[in-house]
C-alpha cells in the first residue's frame, strides 16, 4: 500500500483541508498520513470559530518522523496560514522528498480575483518558492495571478490560459494545471500544462449555477488519489474533475445540506469505481 502525507489544517466542523483529504485519499486506498498545520473548531466560513496555530509543531515532527525512517510516495500541501508555515513545509519536503516522491501543491490563498483574509502579495510569492518544489501545482486563476504578478482577469481565452501555464511551470513545478478554467457559461475544469513533454490538455465537464466552500480540496484530494492508483495527470484531474460535480450534484439535490461544504461523501462509491475501472483497464494493456 502506497503512503502519503499532506500538510493542511483541521477543522472540527467543516468540510476542507483535511477533512476533506484524509477521507478522499483514503477510501481510495491509500495510506493517508495527516500533518495539521492548525486546528479550528470550524473552518473561516462560520461567523465564529477558535484557531490553535501549529506551525512550531511543523518541525519536530518532520524530524521525529525523519528519525523513524518513515517515508512517503506523495507529499501534498494545501491551505498554509502564514509565511513561517510556508517555510517550515519547504524544509519538510526537503527532508523527504526522494527521487520518486511525488508532490502536489495546491497554493489555496485566493479565489475570484481576491486574496483570502489575513494574506499579503509577500505570501504569494513564498507560496511560489513552494511551488517551485512541486511535480504538479493546481492553482486556480486568481492564486496564479498573484504569484506571477499578473492582473486578475475574468475573461480570457485559451492561448491566455496557455501563456500563465507556462509562467507557472518557470517557477519550477514540472506540471501546472489551472483549476475552474471555463471558456463559455455551460462548462467548466482544467487546462494542464506538462513542461517535460511540452504538451498542453484539458477538460471540461457541466457548470452548476452554484458555488460551494471547498471544492479545491475535493479537486486535488481526489486528484492525487487517482495519480497514486497509476492513472497519469491528464486522467487523473478528469477524473478528479467528475468527482467534485458528482459532489455538487448530490449537494444541490439535498435539501438539508450544509452551507459548509459539498457532500463529497455520497460521491464517494464514484471516485472509487471510476478508479477501479480505470486500473482494470491499466492492467489488461
Amino acid at each position: 500500500m502506497k503512503r502519503i502525507m499532506t500538510i493542511q489544517d483541521i477543522s472540527c466542523v467543516g468540510k476542507c483541508s483535511l477533512t476533506v483529504a484524509l477521507p478522499v485519499i483514503s477510501a481510495a486506498g491509500i495510506e493517508t498520513s495527516v500533518l495539521p498545520t492548525a486546528v479550528l473548531s470550524t473552518h473561516t466560513a462560520f461567523p465564529s470559530f477558535t484557531f490553535k496555530d501549529l506551525t512550531h509543531e511543523i518541525e519536530p515532527i518532520g524530524d521525529t518522523l525523519k528519525s523513524l525512517n518513515i517515508d512517503f510516495d506523495a507529499l501534498y500541501t494545501g491551505y498554509l496560514g502564514s509565511v513561517e508555515q510556508v517555510k517550515y513545509v519547504e524544509e519538510f519536503i526537503d527532508k523527504f522528498k526522494k527521487e520518486d516522491t511525488f508532490v502536489l501543491v495546491d497554493p489555496a490563498m485566493a479565489d475570484n480575483g481576491k486574496m483570502y483574509s489575513g494574506f499579503t502579495e509577500d505570501f504569494a510569492d513564498h507560496m511560489a518558492r513552494l511551488c517551485g518544489k512541486a511535480d504538479l501545482i493546481v492553482p486556480n486563476l486568481t492564486e496564479a495571478s498573484l504569484m506571477l504578478h499578473i492582473p486578475y482577469r475574468e475573461k480570457y481565452d485559451e492561448e491566455y490560459i496557455k501563456e500563465v501555464l507556462i509562467k507557472l511551470t518557470r517557477l519550477g513545478a514540472k506540471s501546472a494545471a489551472i483549476s475552474g478554467v471555463s471558456f463559455n457559461d455551460k462548462e467548466i475544469g482544467f487546462y494542464l500544462y506538462d513542461s517535460i513533454t511540452k504538451e498542453f490538455s484539458y477538460y471540461f465537464n457541466e457548470k452548476l449555477p452554484v458555488l460551494y466552500h471547498g471544492t479545491g480540496d475535493v479537486f486535488a484530494s481526489s486528484s492525487l488519489a487517482a495519480y497514486m492508483n497509476g492513472l497519469n495527470l491528464h486522467a487523473s484531474l478528469s477524473l478528479a474533475t467528475d468527482f467534485t460535480l458528482e459532489a455538487m450534484k448530490y449537494t444541490l439535490k439535498d435539501k438539508n445540506s450544509r452551507f459548509y461544504g459539498v457532500n463529497f461523501e455520497e460521491a464517494l462509491p464514484f471516485l472509487i469505481e471510476k478508479i477501479n475501472f480505470f486500473k482494470k483497464d491499466l492492467t489488461n494493456q
